[in-house]
């Protein structure tokens, strides 16, 4: 198999001159489209029966979503932050105050690396489905260090401890692509496919091409006997018996993205139906415990699960509901902006009604002082999916449910600094998912921060 990677990694499209597609209406021009899919072919059914991996009696079964029309190109990534304050909307004094953030945020992650060129080298993180089996966590965690230096830093390839990071990440690759063979294996290898997207290297290439092949093989979907009507089809999950998640499958996105994958591929259609699944909206979603607010909650398999319903006290499946009352699922922050995000990056159109419904929820929920639903849990992912998020959309101002507009890039710039410790990182007191690690908090942060930086075509 060989997957069409476009942009920078093969330069088949040039996508630089794209006019930009408004979620909320500011007379912007439509995205470019691609060819529709073909139900036919995305959900086309299994030749083989149903892996054993997989226990069938958990399985939901309903109509799968819609798939679009018309594909639409989403905005091509972007791997390196303005080089003047001009190509930016927003005040001088802002984009003075994030430059410096990130420099200190960087001189942090420097005085911090180990000799191996590794950063967090002995820490371990369990999965959310199996608490039980933690994983060393380093590869992943250096290879979102190294797009973050990249992104800020024009002169990063000749930077040593950059390279010392690049020798231990490609060190860690397998004989089948991947970069990891643990329980997270997925999002490894996914981080690793974005960090050396981020290098725009064409030594690099067949690194990008094994791993994100290994990334599509991995998929849920008709290989391994799943139809399009069952919960798991589509997602990407930690592999073994582990189910797919909202968090897994957004994070297998991102690569791909950042890999220059069409949207139009089936591998993107596939995870567009498991990602509409994972909406609150019943237009969309037949499942059982879809309410109607737009959000998204953390996976639709098995029955669905959510970490904002375990937060309210009402059970990750919602099976702490009070008896008599219908079984439904909380949205939260987090996995609002994912799925928003990972919408946008499957192709679908501004003006899809999942993709509204997800803007709409966000603009009710507009807030930098929480994870909406889960408090101060896993905060800083949730500031580096929001920025990932809002800068895919092509938001300048976001207009909130109560009529006020926000310049996102300005407010979440003020929201990192306000949070930001004396040296130059950051750090969770929520410690859940690692962000109680100055490291990880720092590198999200950081991340953050450079998508509030990166050159806005109409702010030139």
């Amino acid at each position: 198999m060989t997957l069409p990677l476009l942009h920078s990694i093969v330069a088949s499209l040039s996508l630089a001159s794209t006019p930009p597609a408004q979620t909320e209406g500011d007379g912007a021009a439509a995205a470019p489209q691609r060819r529709p899919s073909d139900p036919q072919d995305v959900y086309k059914d299994p030749e083989q029966p149903l892996d054993q991996r997989i226990e069938k009696e958990k399985l939901t079964e309903y109509d799968p979503p819609p798939l679009p029309e018309q594909v639409m190109l989403p905005l091509p990534p972007s791997f390196r932050i303005a080089g003047k304050p001009e190509q930016v909307p927003i005040s001088r004094a802002h984009w003075e105050k994030a430059r410096r953030a990130i420099d200190e945020g960087m001189g942090y992650l420097r005085s911090t690396q180990g000799p191996g060129g590794e950063w967090l080298g002995d820490a371990r993180i369990a999965p959310t489905d199996d608490p039980n089996r933690p994983s060393p966590v380093a590869v992943a965690v250096t290879a979102l260090a190294i797009k973050a230096l990249v992104q800020a830093d024009p002169d990063a390839a000749s930077d040593e401890g950059l390279r010392r990071a690049l020798r231990y990440v490609l060190a860690a690759r397998s004989e089948d692509g991947s970069f990891d063979r643990s329980n997270l294996a997925n999002y490894v290898t996914a981080a690793v496919m974005s960090a050396l997207a981020s290098i725009q290297s064409d030594d690099l290439r067949d690194y990008l091409q094994e791993g994100c092949e290994w990334l599509v093989v991995k998929q849920w979907d008709q290989s391994e006997g799943l139809a399009a009507r069952q919960d798991w089809f589509g997602g990407a999950g930690y592999g073994n018996r582990r189910r797919p998640d909202l968090s897994n499958t957004q994070a297998m996105l991102d690569a791909l993205y950042d890999a220059g994958m069409s949207p139009d591929e089936p591998a993107c259609q596939r995870a567009l139906a498991f990602v509409s699944r994972a909406q609150n909206l019943k237009a969309t979603n037949k499942a059982k415990w879809a309410g109607n607010d737009g959000g998204f909650v953390y996976t639709p398999a098995n029955g669905g699960e959510s970490m904002a319903s375990e937060a309210a006290g009402e059970g990750r499946r919602g099976e702490k509901i009070v008896v008599g009352q219908p079984r439904s699922l909380r949205s939260y922050g987090s996995m609002t902006y994912a799925g928003f995000k990972s919408m946008l990056y499957a192709g679908l159109s501004p003006d899809d009604i999942r993709v509204r419904a997800a803007f709409d929820w966000i603009r009710r929920h507009w807030t930098f002082d929480e994870n909406p639903g889960l408090g101060q849990q896993g905060l800083y992912y949730y500031y580096h999916t929001m920025a990932r998020a809002l800068a895919v959309s092509q938001q300048t101002m976001v207009t909130d449910i109560d009529g006020v507009a926000h310049n996102w890039r300005q407010e979440l710039i003020d929201a990192l600094l306000a949070r930001r410790r004396e040296d130059g990182s950051w750090q969770n007191s929520a410690d859940r998912w690692l962000e109680g690690e100055p490291v990880m908090a720092t590198i999200y942060a950081v991340l953050a921060l450079e998508e509030t930086l990166k050159p806005v075509e109409e702010a030139e």
